[in-house]
């Protein structure tokens, strides 16, 4: 049974993806191995990305999934799933406007590696580590990102924010990737992730097929409301943003984008 590792917590976006070269390069200390968790709904250009990475680190990096999100989502609609797990946006009868509590970081992201962890530490379910068992689990956060450093819930899992030590942003990470592989890492985050900014939107839009997805999804939601109301009791309509209008009818202008919900409100699995 292992006490101590050393993990990457990878989004396959920019900064974890920095991170990642940075540690196989010999900048940052090497880790025993990288996790990424899943959900089942990242862009396709991110799970490219992945496989591209898989090729460039000397370290494993591990595959993990507890659920697939857009799968649930899509159960939803069908009354075939009793939760909505992201933080949608509602419209009462009332036109009184809300949004839910998020519970997808927790759930498909956070949950999933935690189990891989315990995992690698040989811990049979329900099995508690010893005292002196250490877990380095490294985050992909960048100083521009800092309100979104947290404490592990685990005791013995410490969160560490490499980036942030050697004081880089995200766009210092891009240019570093640039100059050292030719290359920009993706945005990481599920296609329909109600906390995108328009300009996140817009470059959603530039894939037809996860747009086309995205807007069918929101659809399903308030085609068969009554379904989803009797199943889950979300009795309001939902929307993917904070409009709370049809998403396939906006006009997404970057000049008057809503706050960057994303980075101010998504925990620190999200997005890296």
């Amino acid at each position: 049974m292992k006490q101590k590792l050393r993990i990457l917590s990878l989004g396959a976006g920019v900064q974890s993806s920095a991170l990642a070269m940075l540690i196989e390069q010999g900048k940052i200390p090497m880790v025993d191995a990288a996790i990424f968790a899943d959900v089942g709904a990242e862009p396709d250009n991110v799970i490219e990305w992945l496989e591209w990475l898989k090729t460039k680190v000397s370290y494993p990096i591990y595959v993990v999934q507890w659920r697939n999100l857009k799968e649930d989502l899509i159960n939803v609609t069908q009354g075939k799933y009793k939760k909505v797990p992201i933080p949608f946006f509602s419209l009462s009868d009332e036109n009184k406007k809300g949004m839910a509590r998020r519970m997808c970081t927790a759930d498909y992201k956070i949950k999933p590696v935690t189990q891989k962890i315990r995992e690698l530490l040989g811990l049979k379910p329900k099995e508690k580590a010893k005292k002196d068992t250490v877990v380095e689990l490294l985050m992909g956060i960048s100083l521009d990102e800092v309100q979104r450093m947290k404490v592990n819930q685990i005791k013995y899992i410490q969160n560490q924010y490499p980036l942030i030590d050697m004081r880089w942003n995200r766009a210092k990470c891009i240019s570093w990737f640039q100059e050292n592989y030719n290359k920009t890492p993706p945005r990481s985050a599920c296609t329909f992730c109600p906390f995108h900014s328009n300009a996140e939107w817009l470059r959603v839009k530039q894939n037809k097929k996860e747009w086309e997805e995205v807007v069918k999804l929101e659809k399903a939601f308030n085609d068969n409301r009554k379904l989803i109301s009797k199943v889950t009791g979300v009795k309001d309509k939902i929307f993917f943003t904070r409009k709370c209008e049809p998403i396939g009818e906006l006009d997404f202008d970057e000049k008057t984008d809503q706050l960057d919900l994303f980075n101010n409100d998504c925990d620190g699995y999200c997005g890296i």
